[in-house]
């Protein structure tokens, strides 16, 4: 079946087997302690929110699930943060299969903006990059919870390995009912799970740039790409001004109680962690309407190409406020750090973009049109299903405590944010970038008046 498929089709169904495989595990009656039973509507959204990373959950993680649910969830995450495509790559190498030209064709505009010669190494790299990070982030954080913390050593080993694996694939589960919110005063946990939300968002192509150069010790600006500095840059401006931005605004509100260390630190954790990662350190219940739109802004961005995370991507923004800027100065070209960006990057993120709030808009209005009888929501409904329609397609996972209140429906409609979220963007890359129409004849110019 899959031979039929092409490559766009083939990371669509590879995403939905997974779902499908997790959501029936998930159903089982060992997956829930107490031998219950997960509803198959709730199985079917925790199996999409981990497999898309997404962490926005129905029923407490750590509470609700047996150890072999969470274990579940775990896979899940994991495959789901690497790519499905990634992990069949691996097997293929390790069973000595070559690549087919599919699969070739799929991973390389999966994971690589340019030609790879050795696709086998790059996927070694990749993993071994990627297992190593999170070996490392939770031998961290299992160091400072030894210290701060009465756990067994099971339960250090089970909290620090989910914990680390869950921040660099940007997915959000915790198996902590408040999530993070006991660790706001913590720089060295904020610095741990910082460090790891950041690595897995900015894209393995990206890592892997920055650790030849440290290990050659070249000049970054001589030898970064423009894909590396477009996503570097735009990361630390988004991240600087998202915590600007939510300090001076819930400094005196959502951060109430904290010290002022605990404030800035919990400015930074929430801007990072906005970026797809879905980790909380305040409550998002509390906050203001004019917080949660900057953390809608910085949700519906998201992380970057080839990442582990969601949203329309930096690359997309950068290239797309390039273009403005270029309009504005009336240059029939777009450029970045000295590089002229190709006309179907240009249509590529335009066409993104456009697609995305199509999408963000069609789903607002039939969540509204859902949900609005729901005697359960409680004030602000309409910022409400935006913030949480933008969470679910950037696979953040942040929520404001809606989502177990949501009807059988509104679920299927987040189901489906969810996956779109996580596979459609990519999806539509690899369509726009392997099928590319010439047109045989030109049709005659006529201007429209504009604005």
């Amino acid at each position: 079946m899959l031979r039929k498929l092409n490559p766009p089709q083939v990371v669509a169904v590879s995403f939905l087997t997974a779902i499908v495989i997790g959501a029936v595990l998930l159903n089982s009656p060992f997956a829930v302690k107490g031998g219950e039973r997960l509803s198959l509507i709730d199985s079917l959204f925790t199996a999409t929110s981990a497999t898309c990373v997404t962490g926005l959950i129905v029923k407490d993680t750590g509470s609700y699930f047996s150890g072999f649910g969470k274990g579940i969830i775990f896979v899940l995450i994991q495959i789901g943060g690497l790519g499905i495509m990634t992990f069949s790559t691996l097997f293929a190498i390790i069973f000595g299969r070559k690549l087919t030209i599919k699969e070739d064709i799929v991973i390389q505009r999966t994971i690589a903006p340019n030609k790879v010669q050795n696709l086998s190494a790059l996927i070694k790299y990749i993993l071994a990059i990627t297992f190593g990070i999170e070996i490392l982030g939770a031998a961290c954080l299992a160091l400072r919870w030894w210290k701060v913390t009465h756990w067994s050593a099971w339960e250090l080993a089970v909290n620090s390995a989910f914990h680390a694996v869950s921040a660099f694939c940007n997915a959000g589960f915790s198996l902590f009912s408040n999530s993070f919110t006991s660790f706001a005063e913590d720089p060295y946990i904020n610095f741990v799970m910082a460090i790891l939300i950041v690595t897995g968002g900015i894209g393995f192509i990206v890592i892997l740039e920055i650790f030849h150069i440290i290990k050659r010790d070249m000049k970054p600006h001589n030898r970064l790409t423009i894909q590396a500095k477009t996503v570097l840059s735009v990361t630390a401006f988004l991240i600087f001004a998202g915590a600007i931005s939510l300090f001076f605004i819930e400094k005196n509100n959502a951060m109430t109680g904290l010290s002022t260390k605990g404030k800035i630190l919990s400015s930074v954790f929430q801007s990072v962690t906005t970026r797809t990662a879905g980790f909380n350190t305040i409550n998002i219940a509390s906050l203001t309407a004019p917080a949660m739109w900057i953390i809608i802004f910085l949700m519906f961005i998201g992380a970057s190409p080839g990442s582990t995370g969601g949203g329309i991507k930096t690359c997309t923004f950068g290239v797309i406020l390039a273009t403005v800027f270029s309009m504005l100065k009336n240059r029939d070209r777009v450029s970045l750090f000295k590089k002229t960006v190709p006309k179907e990057v240009v249509r590529k993120s335009l066409l993104v973009f456009f697609l995305a709030v199509s999408w963000i808009f069609v789903a607002v209005f039939l969540l509204a049109l859902v949900e609005y009888n729901n005697a359960k929501f409680m004030g602000n409904f309409f910022l409400k299903i935006i913030f949480e329609t933008t969470s679910a397609f950037g696979t953040v996972g942040l929520s404001t405590g809606i989502t177990p209140l949501l009807s059988t429906t509104g679920k299927l409609i987040i189901i489906a944010t969810m996956f779109v979220g996580r596979v459609g963007p990519l999806t539509l890359a690899l369509a726009v970038a392997l099928q590319t129409e010439k047109g045989t004849y030109v049709y005659p110019e006529e201007k429209i008046m504009i604005g």
